[in-house]
């Protein structure tokens, strides 16, 4: 698989998951993929919230490593 296709499977995947964000104040943004790893931001109630390493990491990671081959980590900027 390549480059692109990788970046619009983990486009798709924080997509399916900005609902969940949301529901509880927050909003998950691609901001890039780049050698194995996704770039996000969190925003909105995400932002400060002491959960956020837990939803970064057994969440939104869980999930892209999951079903999306290529990707490595998820890590915010």
């Amino acid at each position: 698989m390549d480059e692109k296709q990788i970046e619009q499977q983990a486009r798709e995947v924080i997509a399916k998951l900005r609902p969940y964000i949301n529901r509880d104040g927050g909003d998950i943004e691609f901001v890039k993929y780049e050698n194995g790893i996704v770039y996000v931001q969190m925003l909105g109630a995400c932002v400060g919230c002491a959960a956020i390493d837990t939803t970064l990491t057994d969440g939104v990671e869980a999930i892209m490593l999951e079903e999306v081959p290529g990707v490595i980590a998820v890590e915010q900027v």
